[in-house]
């Protein structure tokens, strides 16, 4: 036993000396049980996920962050063309632990998420032109999009395989992200470079911050069912604290999501809630939300690693690097990091208000090409439905009886550039820049021009 740990430690060491590894998956089970994003929610098996990692008293311990320091530049008429320094930014510390002998009592997962974004995004808004959703200073946000809450998930997960093929999970947590729509913007691959929020956010996943989430799904071998319950209202624009929303705490909405991942590079779902009273300012109006989505990624000329015997955990003990393990033990396995892949995303949201049945639709196509390891590139093309708050002055607070209601399609292209430097071992700096050009629908024309344009320089640093 001692030579076979040696002989993996130095296979561990050869590949850390001439690649930096990542956490990946060959199933759906295996990604559900790495636990690499907010909530629930699956990106294909085959998506890599850098950490940090290690291992401590049987536990192991991940961490996992992204930030960036950007200036952004919104060319449009008067005062709709804001600018601003601003950071976006996160980190997820998380750890894992088998239970009962050999791993057959489940794993258990404990993770937090936190942002310093109500520190680092001024004016409790950073610009971005036809943003819309909740407030600011007690006034809609028009062209803006809110920060982060400093805490954004506290969640313990439990999984438990029932067969080789079966896999129960159990997901609690008093901040944390219900059964609805696909990985959200600030941890999927294709939308890693990008420091902007999407449009559609508020129709596809502005859930992934929600009080009182329990949520339970069973997974048969490439298909998944959740279901989830929570509490609708979305957090205030206090993001400092921890407190529920205006109207309560109580668990008061309910969601359903079918995944599914027939293979390791492709993923798609289909979720649906009703959500009690989610916007602060309108208290009376539940909603309907339903998304739909397709992801892929797909590794360029990556040779599958030499076939290894498998090895418990205890057997490794002090090691930083996991191999494949037995389906009753632990799901993880490391490999290098590709130097070239592909990450897409494409998504539909609609949010449906219960009260007057008025629907806003978003559609968003995302793509994220790595090329020798270091450069991205990547779009984004969306078409978001927009509301008549719009035609509000920003920072101006709504009017008496003010009946919110659809007024067109904004649509927005974007294409960014950025490019990998180690900043010491650990933590790599991607400086780059973004370009989004505006199609503005009739009825906004004469508030915000014909050619409307934003462009965003920053520097994004990243775990590894």
């Amino acid at each position: 036993m001692l030579k076979r740990a040696i002989t993996f430690m130095v296979l561990g060491v050869a590949a850390s000396a001439s690649a930096q590894t990542v956490m990946s998956a060959h199933t759906l089970i295996e990604a559900e049980q790495q636990h690499g994003s907010s909530g629930t929610s699956i990106e294909p098996a085959s998506t890599p996920v850098p950490m940090l990692m290690t291992e401590r008293d049987g536990w192991r311990l991940m961490l996992h962050g992204n930030a960036f320091a950007a200036d952004t530049q919104q060319q449009a008429n008067s005062e709709r063309g804001r600018d601003a320094f601003f950071s976006t930014n996160w980190i997820m510390p998380m750890a894992q632990r088998q239970l009962g002998n050999n791993g057959r009592g489940g794993q258990l997962t404990l993770r937090a998420m936190f942002s310093l974004e109500p520190a680092t995004v001024g004016s409790r808004n950073y610009p971005e032109l036809f943003q819309q959703g909740e407030t600011a200073y007690g006034a809609p946000i028009v062209d803006g999009q809110h920060p982060h809450d400093f805490l954004m998930e506290l969640a313990a997960l439990y999984d438990l395989r029932l067969s080789h093929n079966t896999l129960l999970s159990l997901y609690a947590a008093p901040v944390g992200d219900p059964a609805i729509g696909p990985t959200a913007y600030p941890h999927r691959q294709s939308a890693s470079e990008d420091p902007i929020a999407a449009l559609g956010h508020h129709q596809q996943d502005s859930t992934h911050i929600a009080f009182n989430v329990v949520t339970g799904g069973l997974t048969y071998r490439w298909a998944r069912i959740e279901l989830s319950g929570f509490h609708g209202g979305e957090p205030d624009e206090h993001r400092w604290a921890f407190q529920p929303s205006p109207n309560g705490h109580a668990i008061d909405s309910v969601s359903t999501r079918l995944t599914i991942s027939p293979t390791p590079d492709l993923t798609g779902q289909y979720s649906i809630a009703h959500i009690t009273s989610p916007e602060a300012l309108y208290p009376g109006e539940d909603q309907q939300r339903q998304t739909a989505s397709v992801m892929y990624h797909h590794s360029f000329g990556v040779k599958p690693p030499p076939s290894m015997p498998s090895m418990k955990m205890d057997d490794m003990a002090g090691m930083n690097m996991s191999t494949t393990m037995p389906a009753s033990s632990s799901p993880m396995h490391m490999a290098a990091e590709p130097r070239t892949d592909l990450a897409t995303t494409f998504l539909w949201g609609r949010a449906r208000s219960l009260s007057d049945n008025n629907k806003e639709n978003s559609y968003l196509a995302e793509a994220l090409l790595r090329v020798a390891s270091r450069n991205y590139v990547w779009t984004r093309i969306e078409n978001a439905g927009r509301s008549n708050e719009l035609l509000l002055s920003p920072g101006s607070p709504l009017p008496p009886n003010f009946a919110e209601s659809p007024i067109g399609h904004v649509a927005a292209y974007t294409l960014g550039y950025d490019h990998d430097l180690p900043l010491g071992p650990r933590v790599l700096a991607a400086p780059g820049a973004q370009f989004t050009f505006y199609r503005t629908p009739q009825a906004l024309r004469s508030i915000y021009g014909d050619t409307l344009t934003a462009e965003v320089i920053f520097i994004r640093f990243r775990l590894r």
